[in-house]
């Protein structure tokens, strides 16, 4: 793709709540952002292989999605109204065993499909047979952090190292930089503490992060007192965990001590509003997290538990959560929502050139269509976009310079072939007879 020009769109480049631009202009060049301004502000020699008429739509960055198991899109609607643990042992895993590396591939791909329909443009990712996962990011054009999930306590946790090794020295910094890789150990309850050292040491020998499930459910926190003596937070802490960086998701069942801990290491949060509802697995203190200096961005978890992977959804579903867990109406304002969902979720994953429309950032750019009537009247853009907008209005997508979806239609991949495929891999899973 060559150069792009965005002329006409309102720019919410997210440094602040006032930092709006009307009637504005992007300059795009192979994968970076050139220059932002007002119509006519790009360079005199900049020229444009491709103009994109802004009016009527928002240029913002695209949405981060934190925490999700990306082929899991095929257990959607398989599962539903079950607690964690039994709603794991009971019917997640055991389907998972039948998974083959065309299911995992297809999955993925039905994932990279939704999440650029609704807006997305980078993901974290841990699950398994993360090469099939990598090659649906590569084709698919989005942006991801994958991790191949370690369970320690089971009979393939040194081939999980292994695999994990091997995967972060093929794949990270793959796809023009799309992909980006971390070490992925399930949890506290599933790996022992030697494993989980292990992981710490290897993860800072090879320069990357740590995504990891910490505290999301009542009984794994009871879990873990039991085994250890102490708290998930405290566990990982007394063995190093939180010594580089770390992708947390959920931190459900932490008090404030354990709050502290984390800003204090400057672990990053990934919260999963709507899957912990779903799955009654309860609502983490998020509010005081941030008020803690915590880094708190937002995540879908997988489509098996949520069911969806919408960015906006979770936006709203966050803070009208917070709201009403602390009786604060004030709680997690539109903003601050706003920037957990695209430039918090970027310094999450260790992304400092994304997340705001700035010159010399990478160009992962959405346009929200906003001549719709629930947008209406326009008093606040950005609360119209927490509180109202749908991911039906994403209009075009942009990542890493690419166009990959523009008026609604995916460019990078046949939407009718992704969700055949995909039925077709779930029907085979739970044996239905096509």
């Amino acid at each position: 793709m060559g150069e792009i020009l965005i002329q006409g769109a309102t720019v919410l480049t997210m440094e602040g709540h006032d930092s709006i631009i009307n009637d504005g202009e992007i300059a795009i060049g192979t994968d970076r952002i050139i220059s932002v301004g007002k119509r006519g502000s790009a360079p005199e020699n900049f020229k444009a292989e491709k103009v994109i008429d802004g009016t009527g739509m928002v240029a913002m960055p695209g949405f981060v999605n934190c925490h999700t198991h990306s082929s899991m899109t095929l257990l959607r609607s398989y599962a539903d109204d079950l607690p964690l643990m039994k709603w794991l042992n009971e019917k997640i895993w055991p389907l998972e065993e039948k998974l083959q590396n065309e299911d995992f591939y297809w999955g993925a791909k039905l994932c990279c499909l939704e999440m650029i329909k609704s807006g997305t443009t980078t993901f974290a990712d841990m699950y398994f047979q993360m090469e099939q996962i990598a090659r649906a990011v590569a084709e698919s054009g989005i942006r991801a952090c994958l991790s191949r999930g370690m369970i320690g306590l089971g009979p393939y946790a040194e081939m999980a190292v292994d695999e994990s090794i091997q995967f972060i020295e093929k794949w990270h910094g793959a796809a023009r930089g799309r992909i980006t890789a971390m070490f992925g150990p399930h949890a506290a309850y599933t790996c022992h503490p030697e494993y989980l050292s292990l992981v710490a040491e290897l993860a800072a020998t090879y320069g990357v992060g740590i995504h990891i499930h910490v505290a999301e459910t009542a009984d794994e926190s009871e879990r873990v007192k039991e085994e250890y003596g102490t708290t998930p937070v405290r566990h990982l802490d007394s063995l190093g965990i939180f010594e580089g960086p770390v992708l947390a998701a959920h931190c459900v069942h932490i008090d404030q001590e354990e709050i502290e801990i984390l800003a204090r290491k400057r672990v990053a949060v990934a919260h999963c509003p709507e899957s912990n509802m779903k799955l009654a697995s309860g609502i983490p203190p998020v509010a005081g997290l941030i008020k803690a200096g915590a880094h708190v961005a937002l995540g879908t978890d997988g489509a098996a538990s949520n069911n969806n992977l919408d960015m906006m959804e979770e936006m709203r579903t966050a803070a009208l959560l917070q709201k009403v867990a602390t009786g604060d109406a004030m709680v997690l304002p539109a903003f601050e929502t706003l920037k957990m969902a695209t430039h918090n979720g970027a310094a999450a994953l260790g992304l400092a050139g994304l997340g705001l429309i700035q010159k010399g950032m990478l160009a992962d750019i959405i346009l929200v269509d906003m001549r719709r009537p629930h947008l209406y009247p326009r008093h606040d853009l950005i609360a119209n976009l927490v509180y109202a907008a749908q991911s039906s209005d994403v209009d075009t997508v942009i990542i890493n310079g690419e166009v990959v979806m523009e008026g609604r239609k995916v460019l990078s991949m046949d939407e009718d072939e992704v969700m055949a495929q995909a039925q077709k891999c779930a029907d085979r899973l739970v044996g239905k007879k096509n």
